[in-house]
């Protein structure tokens, strides 16, 4: 027996056939936007530019939108006087992630009465807190704004060194933590954040990122090795933004970018292109970056305190013609 439906029933059932469309046409278009390749990040170099944004001599990039006011604003931030540091004890022992350890070594004492020790350390790669600066990274024969990379030479940057921030990170600092997001301690190797979670998370804490802000992707990437032990990052992978992040960042116009890796997820999923995140920041937008930051106090503070939003101050060693260098950055709540 078939039993006619009324008026507002069919209405009902049109709107829930409207519904499921439009969800099957989101997540098509989403999981058509994950599939990446080389030609696609070629495209958002162009289209993600800020090559010129300051002027052709700039060496700064976005840090520019750190302004007087950004300043102002991010100081009026600290309410409680809370600290926290991001930066990873210094390892001194090699490891699968570690090849290269950080070296200390004490100098012989001076006079009987002064101690005195030297550092080593060949800080990119996967394993000390780093700021990698815009000369970092060349692509096509250039460095961001048009700088050719032979202005990278064996005496070091001649544009785009770390001296440029002596006056070190001073502004909002952002922490987008996805395992919270996920419902889950940490992050698995390999696994690609995508932009619909960093809106999604956006929406969950209450905060917006906004022009100048540095961001802070969280993956619990130290929680894990802390249970696991340490991994070969370039055999296992490492949990990171997936390549169609680049474009939620150039819209949001954050000022930097950092993590507890290495921004990155790793295998990048775009054939090809090993690291499109590094290169659609430090060369196409001018975006410095922290890696392999301890991003495990910071979340522990931020949920015991329901604040995602703090002030961050960082100060890279002022190297000549340096193309990094290891730091300390402080969160302030």
């Amino acid at each position: 027996m078939i039993v006619p439906c009324s008026f507002s029933s069919r209405i009902l059932i049109v709107l829930a056939v409207v519904v499921v469309v439009a969800s099957f046409q989101t997540t098509a278009s989403a999981q058509s936007d994950r599939k990446m390749t080389q030609a696609d990040v070629e495209r958002l170099v162009e289209e993600l530019s800020n090559w010129g944004r300051w002027g052709k001599e700039d060496q700064l990039g976005t840090l520019n939108l750190i302004t007087e006011k950004k300043r102002q604003e991010a100081a009026q931030l600290v309410k409680r006087g809370i600290s926290v540091s991001l930066a990873r004890n210094v390892e001194k022992d090699e490891d699968s992630d570690n090849p290269d350890p950080f070296k200390h070594e004490m100098l012989p004492i001076v006079n009987n009465q002064w101690a005195v020790d030297r550092f080593t350390v060949a800080y990119h790669g996967y394993a000390h807190t780093h700021m990698d600066s815009l000369c970092h990274l060349f692509y096509r024969g250039k460095i961001y704004n048009g700088f050719s990379q032979d202005q990278v030479t064996g005496d070091g940057a001649q544009k785009l060194g770390i001296e440029n921030i002596k006056r070190g990170i001073f502004t909002r600092g952002i922490l987008i933590d996805i395992p919270k997001l996920r419902g889950v301690d940490y992050l698995e190797p390999g696994s690609p954040i995508y932009p619909d979670e960093l809106v999604a998370w956006e929406n969950r804490a209450g905060v917006t990122v906004s022009s100048g802000d540095a961001v802070f992707i969280y993956t619990g990437r130290w929680a894990r090795r802390e249970k696991t032990g340490a991994w070969g990052v370039d055999q296992d992978g490492m949990a990171g933004l997936h390549a169609s992040c680049a474009q939620w960042l150039r819209e949001r116009d954050i000022a930097m970018l950092g993590s507890d890796a290495a921004a990155d997820v790793i295998p990048s999923g775009v054939p090809g292109v090993s690291h499109p995140v590094h290169l659609l920041t430090l060369h196409a937008m001018g975006v410095h970056i922290f890696d392999n930051c301890d991003l495990e106090d910071l979340s522990a503070m931020a949920a015991k305190l329901k604040r995602w939003e703090f002030l961050i101050t960082a100060s890279p060693l002022p190297v000549t013609g340096g193309t990094g260098s290891p730091l300390n950055p402080i969160a302030t709540f």
